[in-house]
Parts: C-alpha cells; sequence; structure tokens
C-alpha cells in the first residue's frame, strides 16, 4: 500500500526521532502501560504462531517488529496514516518484511479494505486513541475473522487527571505542526463503560477491561485502561 498524502499537516512529524535516532534495535518485549516499563506484555495477544496480526496506530512500528521478530506470525500490518512514522517505520524496520508490512493509511481506510483478514488487532496508545471510535470499531470487526481479538491500552484519565470522558466525546489536546508551530489534535479518553457500549454496539462480545497503575508519579504520567474484545465466532 503506497505512502498517504494529505492536505493537512502532519502532526506526529515529531514524535520518536531521538528515540529512533539513539535506539533503532528491534525491542525485546513491550507493555501496555502509559510508561512502557510494566504489566503484562504481548503475551496478553496470545499465541500469535501463523496469525495475520494488525497494529492500529503503529507509530514507528516497535511494538510490531517485536511481534514479527519474536513470535512468529504469518504478517504483522503495522498501520499508520503520518507520513513521517511511516517513513521513520520503513528505516528502521523495513528488514523484517516480509513478515513485517508498514502501510501508510488511516486505520479506518484500512481496516474497510481487509473485510476478514485478522486473527489479532491491536493498538497500544494509537488508533484508538486518535480515531473516532463509532467509525473505528465497526471497521475493527468486520476486518478480523470470526472468533478474531481486538486488545487496546489507552488512557484511563487525561494526563493532567482530569477524569475520562462519561461521552463518546474527543477533547482537543496539544500538538504542532511540522514546522513547530502550536495546534490540536483530537483524543478520545473515554471511561471504560462508554468503551463497552461502544463495542458492544459495534458487534464485539467478552468484553473485558482492567486497569493497570501507574508505575511512575509526576505531572505526565497515567493510569492505563487495557481493553479486549473479540468478534463473535
Amino acid at each position: 500500500m503506497g505512502r498517504v498524502t494529505t492536505s493537512t499537516a502532519d502532526l506526529w512529524h515529531h514524535y520518536g526521532r531521538v528515540r529512533a535516532g539513539s535506539d533503532p534495535a528491534v525491542p525485546g518485549t513491550f507493555y501496555w502501560n502509559w510508561g512502557q516499563d510494566a504489566g503484562p506484555g504481548p503475551e496478553v495477544l496470545g499465541d500469535l504462531t501463523g496469525r495475520c496480526v494488525g497494529d492500529l496506530g503503529a507509530g514507528a512500528a516497535r511494538h510490531a517488529a517485536h511481534l514479527a521478530a519474536h513470535h512468529q506470525p504469518a504478517r504483522v500490518d503495522a498501520v499508520d496514516a503520518s507520513p513521517a512514522q511511516h517513513a521513520m517505520a520503513t528505516d528502521l524496520y523495513g528488514h523484517l518484511a516480509p513478515r513485517l508490512r508498514i502501510i501508510a493509511s488511516d486505520a479506518v481506510s484500512h481496516l474497510h479494505a481487509m473485510t476478514g483478514t485478522y486473527d489479532a488487532l491491536y493498538s497500544v496508545f494509537g488508533a484508538l486513541d486518535f480515531t473516532d471510535p463509532r467509525a473505528l470499531l465497526p471497521a475493527a470487526a468486520a476486518a478480523l475473522r470470526p472468533g478474531g481479538r481486538l486488545v487496546y491500552s489507552t488512557l484511563a484519565h487525561y494526563l493532567n487527571g482530569t477524569p475520562a470522558r462519561p461521552d463518546a466525546v474527543a477533547a482537543d489536546i496539544p500538538a504542532r505542526t511540522p514546522d513547530g508551530e502550536a495546534t490540536t489534535m483530537r483524543r478520545w479518553v473515554l471511561q471504560e463503560p462508554v468503551w463497552t457500549k461502544l463495542l458492544d454496539e459495534a458487534g464485539f462480545t467478552r468484553i473485558t477491561a482492567d486497569v493497570l497503575p501507574a508505575s511512575t508519579d509526576g505531572s505526565r504520567t497515567a493510569d492505563t485502561l487495557l481493553v479486549s474484545a473479540y468478534r463473535p465466532s
């Protein structure tokens, strides 16, 4: 799938650039919590041997690279709409092809083109945080094979401590354009019952959610909501 073109500024242009230059290795593991340093890891997804997996909002594809290198999937698709993140992921982990596919696309468009393809879909503070769930969740359900699973981690509350929203409404959060100008982007930080209702309406079953406490103190730390749901068999 080719590189996306857009007239909208790439608000992820700056994200992860320092780490990409200093830490290009395939990660030995990953975590679901906000601090990326504690709690459950990729074992939450179950046995991925021979499975087709999709990472929604993959960024620099670190999580996807780990799965492709260490968990013997048939394929991992790392999907991200940011041209900067797509280029960074390709530079870092393009050598893992064809087991790892780095795809430049927004998550909803990609999922609509992949009906019944995936055994597992996941997101680590990725597309589930930054895409309207009323569009994304039905598309994810359709892209999963019967019995397939969606797992994602998302903020349990805002980074400033404000509680998550009791309805499916996004908040504007600070961001930067590629030339450094201040702007905002939309982020969905929702209460657990809201996510459960949205998942149920999208056709998911066996919905569970767990709170992973923040592993450190500070003004930019947060508890994590880890959500799992299945497409009916």
